[in-house]
């Protein structure tokens, strides 16, 4: 069976949403990087933390994850930094 959207490895990176980790004072700049990264093709790649082990004996009811699927998690600053790069739905 199909899904209804299936990432595209063949993207590319166009454009950072918000500021950088180390502008927000998330990272020292070596190896501690979250980002959020709008695609050419208009998905968002998100790198952060993979929490994928630790919450998924606890996710909300009807929220599931896919064996190819992770729970990855960001600052919250940087979401809200990346607040006025996003368009509204």
């Amino acid at each position: 069976m199909a899904r209804a959207w299936e990432a595209d490895p063949t993207a590319l990176f166009e454009r950072r949403l918000g500021r950088s980790a180390k502008e927000l004072g998330n990272s020292d700049g070596k190896d501690e990087c979250p980002d959020i990264w709008q695609l050419d093709n208009g998905d968002i790649a998100v790198i952060g933390r993979d929490l994928t082990d630790i919450y998924s004996p606890h996710l909300p009811k009807g929220v599931t994850l896919a064996p190819d699927e992770r729970l990855v998690v960001i600052p919250g600053n940087m979401l809200s930094a990346a607040k006025a790069d996003i368009a509204d739905a």
